[in-house]
């Protein structure tokens, strides 16, 4: 039997009080701590400048989620944008429409405009402010509009007002309507002017802040985010989860940074970065199959290569213009198997800045989604350089005639080692030879590698 010693009364009484204390400190604290709501409100900036993306998807995104988490009372997205891709675009909308948090957003600060794809995320947000000397509109997207300096209709006096309007094919028509309808619904949806929604895509009109909050385009203009608080503050919004009221005056404001994933892929979603990163990646493969175990073209064109492809994705790719490009690259690699500069080298050149230059298609966005013609001249220079400079010297290096073992010695210099009468030993290229010469050597010396016969080799001072 075991037995079993009980601790002394004064010892219990010691742990309890401590169970007790350790109890009603937690218990303290608790009560202490503001329940979710309560407390200072707090409202999340996010900041949306240039063109939409992909990026800005995730941006937005990222952000929501993080509002809704920390129950926010409203997320302000301060937008200055010439535009973006339409696919980008109404992922973004889908995001604003089923956002459980108030979206706000700000077109700021002065100077900043919401033209194109911005239009249409002001229209969508439940609340909409402009900052003095912002401007919307002009969301008429790029492949519907007029080719750049192509003459337009002139007006035909007497029978209208109204200049003429350039002829759309039916896909264009189709586009604009879709847009236009998009729009619309979105301006029926918060309240909002439907007939400057119309106008901003079918005559590319726009608005000053002033113009835009008199014709109820959006609900205030506002000189700072304190004060754009102050003014919406009290208004009830419809959000996914049902209707809110703001309570957002002298609300803290914390402002949110875009993630390494997200910023990364704003830099690289650049027409001309996903461009460059596209001909680096093409340039390591050539030069590590040129100059193979050199690793470094090979990693760096490797990771290069892979950075192009992610970027690619996130933009609008003509797919036939970068068969184009590759096709050039390899019409030049061909024309350096042959003498001089012919007819694959001529075509090569042409279908490298012919892809280059039509790389990214219009179709799918509001803005110009180009490579710049002095990017595209200086690569096409560089890369019909080093296809013809790489590929010819390692055919030149592939013709010439092999040498074998000490043959290659001759002609080439060494250190005499050690020298007795007519022989002794000499050093070259990190080898210790035996070797004779017609006449005295000193150890130290210099000599020249005139022949080899075997082991041993000829040299003269």
């Amino acid at each position: 039997m075991v037995r079993t010693t009980a601790p002394p009364p004064r010892a219990r009484v010691w742990v309890l009080s401590a169970f007790a204390a350790f109890a009603a400190a937690i218990l303290a604290l608790t009560l202490a701590a503001p329940a979710p709501g309560q407390g200072k409100a707090r409202v999340y900036v996010t900041e949306v400048s240039g063109a939409i993306g992909v990026s800005t998807v995730r941006q937005l995104e990222l952000a929501i989620a993080m509002a809704r988490s920390d129950q926010a009372a409203a997320l302000i997205v301060r937008l200055d944008t010439p535009g973006g891709l339409v696919s980008a675009t109404r992922d973004l909308i889908k995001q604003m429409v089923a956002s459980p948090v108030p979206i706000v957003v700000y077109v700021g600060p002065s100077g900043a405009q919401a033209a194109s794809a911005g239009t249409f995320i002001v229209y969508a947000a439940h609340v909409a402010a402009m900052a003095p000397g912002t401007n919307l509109g002009a969301a008429t997207p790029i492949e519907i509009g007029g080719l750049p300096g192509l003459p337009q209709p002139q007006r035909q006096p007497g029978k209208d007002d109204k200049p003429a309007q350039p002829q759309q094919t039916t896909a264009q028509t189709k586009a604009i309507n879709d847009v236009v309808a998009l729009l619309r619904s979105l301006a029926q949806l918060r309240g909002r002017n439907v007939e400057f929604a119309e106008k901003a895509v079918r005559e590319a009109a726009t608005l000053t802040a002033d113009e835009a909050a008199k014709q109820g385009v959006v609900d205030t203009t506002a000189v700072s985010l304190q004060d754009l608080l102050a003014r919406i503050d009290g208004r009830k919004v419809a959000v996914a989860g049902g209707e809110q009221t703001l309570t957002v005056k002298g609300a803290e404001i914390v402002t949110l940074t875009p993630d390494f994933r997200t910023r990364l892929l704003s830099v690289i979603s650049n027409p001309n970065v996903a461009f460059i990163l596209l001909m680096v990646g093409i340039y390591g493969i050539i030069l590590e199959f040129w100059n193979p175990g050199s690793l470094v073209a090979g990693t760096v064109g490797g990771i290069s290569l892979i950075l192009a492809l992610i970027a690619l994705s996130a933009l609008p790719v003509n797919y036939g213009a970068l068969g184009l490009l590759l096709l050039g690259i390899g019409l030049m690699v061909g024309e350096a198997f042959t003498p001089g500069i012919g007819v694959l080298g001529i075509g090569g050149v042409l279908a490298f800045a012919a892809g280059a230059y039509f790389l990214f298609e219009g179709a799918g966005s509001d803005i110009e989604v180009a490579v710049s013609l002095p990017l595209v001249v200086g690569t096409t220079l560089t890369t019909a350089l080093l296809v013809f400079g790489v590929v010819a010297a390692a055919l030149q290096a592939r013709r010439r005639p092999p040498v074998m073992g000490g043959e290659r010695l001759i002609g080439e210099t060494g250190q005499v080692v050690d020298w007795q009468g007519d022989s002794g030993h000499v050093r070259t290229e990190g080898e210790i030879w035996a070797a004779r010469s017609e006449a005295p050597l000193k150890a130290g010396s210099t000599v020249r590698i005139v022949r080899r016969d075997g082991l041993t080799l000829y040299v003269e001072a």
